[in-house]
């Protein structure tokens, strides 16, 4: 048979309410590689363009045409280099983008429907518009397959060129534009997979159908090991190209189907004790059972994901940007491209049609009360990254490379990708910089500054009011991470004695923790006999008994007055002082638990014992 063809988490966040999570930990991952590998993608850009337009330009042309084989038994799976780069790497590009996809709708920034309606409707307006400025502007025949050059944005470059010409701070725009992202991927591999494949093979088709349903039970039965997993997207990747779809459709298809899920307490707590153990008796077969542990606490998904999202951003990527770039200019090409129709229809439709798609799709789901843009985020804000998700590089290059046999068409509609990421990039400036100048708009990102300062008459401190350093947490009673911040904390106060003072802030999340209220108030009605502290630290020790006659119960172990607490407990008062937190919390940019300041500044990133400590050492290093 031959086949021949000439691409965690460590705090817990809110689920319904508008106190929702701070960026996730495998979302900062993921733009911080995509944002690295831009450079890389870059000169990788340059340097198929210098050798095309090189004396060596033939072994460009050479290089890509090799054929290599694959090869098992009596089966042979041959193609070209350059096909090997587009059907073979490209599909585990888009199986990296299908686990992002899979994670962020199930545990991500996208599991709630009303955060998903916004980036739609923009996401929706950003194909439909180019895609009809495409065809207006180009001729018809041939050039008219090129429609769908013009849907897809490439997320590394956006997001790199976001870093270099947006806003000094602009976490909450990048949210908006990786849920853009999403849905313009999700679209443009189904287009690639349907409407630029080969006649469509039923027997293969239906193996593929079957290996979903494979992936599906495997997932159902809580399979955690990443092997069978990989299996069956192979086995995906091969039934897909037999079919005669696209292979990038397989990619993204298996990418969904690999579960994502957030860490169960019970098995975070099994693979520590597993560590521990290990560290006890450094033997091979117990650090095998702690290295299991660890494996089964994190979901397959987030694993393969970091493993493969290096080798995405960093080698494939890049690659793919060398082996599709290099286009000769030499001969008139360049200006042949400037007057031609194909060119002018790809600069139109990703430079203008995306911005005015995305732009008026937000500007009007907003009117119409279909949802609300991000906090920190603008209007204008929002059509600078419109602007710059016309750069579709990535997926653009390779629906050029699908969509025209003709070389002299395919090369002008890749001059037009290339001239587009250029324009799209300056236009995006232009906006955000607009922005700042004239409407002061310099950041698009949650509060990064304590709203209301430390009141020593009412908050919860620990330590002298009057301390030169400065913690203050908002929490959840029963957070497991803030349990654990406990800790830290007092690490902390240990490490630096009288200089620190720490304030504890209410921050309890009723949509994940049913009983964060009643600890909230158990705790302030605590305060009212001067009990705080230690009501506080009973709560977290007994985070799992938090019912009515738990509380009351510990009321009593302190000593306190348990008619009174009882009558505090459910008094107005004691509501209304949580809600002061509460308020102050959302005015501050904390939208999860734990959620630290470092002085008046918004910690982000980890918070260990040692990074803390540094960032305090810091903070008293820069005050005056």
């Amino acid at each position: 048979m031959i086949w021949t063809r000439k691409r965690g988490d460590s705090q817990t966040r809110a689920r319904r309410r508008a106190l929702l999570a701070q960026l996730s930990g495998p979302v900062r991952r993921f733009l911080a590689t995509e944002v690295g590998g831009s450079a890389l993608l870059l000169v990788a850009v340059v340097v198929a363009l210098l050798w095309a337009n090189s004396p060596w330009s033939d072994q460009y042309e050479s290089l890509w045409a090799t054929e290599a084989s694959l090869s098992l038994g009596g089966a042979d799976l041959t193609m070209d280099l350059g096909h090997w780069v587009s059907d073979g790497l490209m599909a585990l590009f888009f199986f990296v983008i299908g686990l992002e996809v899979r994670y962020e709708l199930s545990v991500g920034e996208l599991r709630e429907p009303r955060r998903v309606v916004l980036p739609i409707v923009g996401g929706v307006g950003g194909m439909l518009v180019p895609a009809l400025l495409y065809l207006l502007v180009a001729p018809g025949g041939e050039a008219a397959n090129g429609w769908a050059i013009v849907i897809g944005t490439d997320t590394a470059f956006m997001l790199g060129a976001l870093a270099v010409v947006g806003p000094t701070f602009a976490t909450q725009l990048r949210i908006f534009l990786l849920a853009l992202t999403v849905i313009d991927d999700i679209v443009a591999v189904s287009v690639i997979g349907f409407v630029y494949s080969e006649t469509v093979r039923m027997l293969p088709l239906l193996a593929m159908f079957v290996l979903c349903g494979v992936a599906v039970v495997l997932s159902r039965r809580g399979v955690w090991r990443a092997a069978p997993y990989v299996v069956a997207v192979l086995a995906l990747w091969l039934a897909t190209i037999q079919a005669g779809l696209h292979a990038s459709i397989a990619g993204m298809l298996g990418g969904l189907l690999v579960p994502a899920h957030k860490p169960v307490r019970e098995a975070v707590e099994k693979a520590a004790r597993s560590f521990r153990a290990f560290r006890q008796s450094p033997m091979a077969d117990v650090g095998m059972t702690a290295r299991v542990g660890l494996q089964r606490a994190v979901s397959v998904n987030e694993r393969l994901q970091t493993t493969l999202h290096p080798w995405s951003s960093y080698f494939i990527v890049p690659v793919f940007a060398l082996a599709n770039a290099g286009v000769d200019l030499r001969g008139g090409l360049l200006g042949e491209a400037l007057t031609s129709p194909v060119t002018w229809a790809v600069i139109i439709g990703l430079v203008l049609g995306k911005p005015l798609g995305v732009g008026l799709g937000a500007v009007f789901g907003t009117r119409f009360g279909l949802g609300k843009l991000p906090q920190g985020v603008s209007v204008e804000h929002v059509f600078g990254g419109a602007a710059l998700s016309g750069i579709g590089f990535t997926v653009s290059l390779l629906i050029v490379r699908l969509a025209f046999e003709d070389e002299a068409v395919r090369d002008q509609a890749t001059v037009g990708v290339l001239l587009a990421a250029v324009l799209a990039t300056a236009l995006g400036w232009l906006v955000f910089h607009a922005a700042a100048v004239l409407r002061g708009q310099e950041h698009a990102d949650l509060p990064r500054f304590l709203d209301r300062p430390v009141d020593p008459e009412t908050d919860h401190i620990r330590g002298p009011h009057d301390a030169p350093l400065t913690l203050v947490e908002y929490g959840d009673f029963e957070c497991p991470f803030c349990a654990r911040s406990t800790g830290v904390a007092r690490e902390l106060r240990e490490r630096f004695g009288d200089d620190l003072r720490y304030v504890f802030r209410h921050l309890p999340l009723p949509d994940v923790h049913p009983y964060a209220e009643l600890g909230a108030h158990a705790a302030v009605a605590a305060d009212r006999q001067g009990r705080f502290w230690e009501m506080h630290d009973l709560l977290f020790e007994h985070q799992d008994e938090l019912q009515y006659e738990d509380v009351a119960g510990y009321a009593a172990d302190l000593g306190l007055d348990v008619e009174q607490f009882l009558r505090d407990l459910d008094d107005e008062s004691t509501s209304a002082r949580i809600r002061v937190d509460v308020t102050s919390a959302e005015a501050s940019g904390a939208r999860g638990t734990p959620t630290f300041f470092i002085g008046e500044r918004r910690h982000t990133g980890p918070y260990d014992a040692e990074t803390l400590a540094r960032e305090l050492q810091e903070s008293a290093a820069d005050a005056p």
